[in-house]
């Protein structure tokens, strides 16, 4: 068995994105991958502008002012966001709102809060400085400046960005589409009567939510029988419209365990078992030219060996260049005093006290252990955890941000 690291570096290796783009509205563009760069044709803001609801003044005109010796202006305009001054005379103020363009000749905001008006006139009891108050025009972004690359995932906050810009549609890579396909004669469909010796296919549920999650195109197949033939005809089925197929169950080596005589009927193998738990059967080669990624039908197993190996090689399929998982590094309010084997990956979740508290149990068929928490801990092969260790904590958020 090769060891979780060496098993995600071969898998990354070969997850080349998708060729295929589309140009879409940036409205309807969240969370998909940009295939361009992206320049901005402009300067943001376009022109200086106030940050304050206030008085545009000249600072020289305020040199001399003093609480004692208040210096009184006219007040020769109004400028609300949108509107464009007339330039600012000597000697004058300009009632400005927030947003609102600098008159030419105005290089300072003095806030309303600041001012004592009387009329006509507005009272000023302190200097100002030149560009107090002012948002200058580029300081955000320079024209020629790329704001976004390819290869980045357009989130709310870039959108926005990108909407600041003037852009109204992005290039993106087309949606991935993943097949995948549930091995077991035993598995059973939500909603249907639940014969002896029968599961039901929690799999199916969760797997398809994690892709859509994620931003793919899940194309169900469905569930195939225990035989050879079933799952060749399964396999040649996704082949036909998937970019990667995957597939649960099937994967140990018995004689109701077809997945891995099929793909070597069909293609090759490339990954097969890795030292890790859970998830030790796990089968990474390529069908009829297109890749394919086996999980284990243990659900918790699936789910674990889905994070921390076959996202990232979706994701980088899908064309986002930063596929890395950051671990944070969080106290541990439980022990671990079993030395194993395997790495393996530990649900735990945070607690009031910013430590992490363990599920009760990690045997690899509880799949409440996964829906209570709130991320997996590394516990590498061999290691024991103390009460106040510090740990690598993958938060479950990290993978669907």
């Amino acid at each position: 068995m090769i060891t979780y690291q060496e098993a995600l570096e071969r898998i990354l290796a070969q997850a080349r994105p998708i060729a295929e783009t589309e140009t879409i509205p940036l409205m309807y563009s969240t969370g998909r991958v940009l295939a361009e760069d992206i320049a901005s044709p402009i300067d943001v803001p376009c022109w200086n502008n106030s940050q304050m609801d206030g008085y545009a003044v000249r600072a020289a005109d305020l040199a001399q002012a003093s609480e004692a010796h208040p210096v009184a202006l006219p007040v020769s305009e109004r400028i609300t966001a949108g509107d464009v001054g007339e330039p600012l005379a000597v000697g004058t103020a300009a009632r400005i709102f927030t947003g609102a363009p600098m008159p030419e000749g105005a290089d300072s905001v003095v806030p309303q809060e600041e001012t004592e008006r009387a009329g006509d006139t507005v009272c000023f009891k302190r200097p100002s400085a030149p560009g107090k108050w002012v948002r200058v025009r580029g300081s955000d972004v320079a024209a020629g400046s790329i704001v976004m690359r390819k290869g980045e995932r357009l989130t709310p906050a870039s959108i926005g960005m990108v909407a600041s810009i003037g852009r109204a549609y992005v290039t993106v890579y087309r949606k991935l589409r993943v097949g995948i396909f549930f091995s077991g004669n035993e598995l059973v469909q939500p909603g249907e009567p639940l014969p002896p010796g029968g599961i039901y296919n929690s799999n199916r549920f969760m797997l398809r939510s994690l892709l859509v999650t994620l931003g793919f195109e899940a194309i169900d197949l469905g569930n195939v029988p225990d035989s050879l033939e079933a799952t060749v005809r399964a396999f040649e089925h996704a082949a036909e419209s998937a970019d990667v197929i995957i597939s649960t169950g099937g994967m140990s080596v018995g004689e109701e365990d077809h997945i891995k005589p099929a793909v070597e009927r069909l293609g090759r193998l490339d990954v097969w078992r890795v030292s890790l738990k859970p998830g030790k059967p796990l089968a990474f080669g390529e069908v009829k030219g297109v890749p394919f990624v086996g999980l284990p039908g243990n659900p918790v197993s699936g789910f674990v060996v889905f994070l921390m190996l076959a996202r990232p090689y979706l994701l980088r399929r899908s064309g986002l260049v930063d596929v890395d998982m950051r671990a944070q590094h969080v106290r541990a309010d439980f022990e671990w005093t079993k030395v194993g084997e395997r790495e393996e990956f530990v649900r735990v979740r945070r607690n009031d006290a910013g430590g992490l508290d363990i599920y009760r149990t990690q045997n690899s068929q509880v799949l409440s252990s996964c829906a209570w928490a709130d991320g997996l801990v590394d516990i590498p092969a061999g290691a024991k955890i103390q009460k106040g260790d510090i740990v690598a904590y993958y938060p479950f958020c990290q993978f669907f941000a």
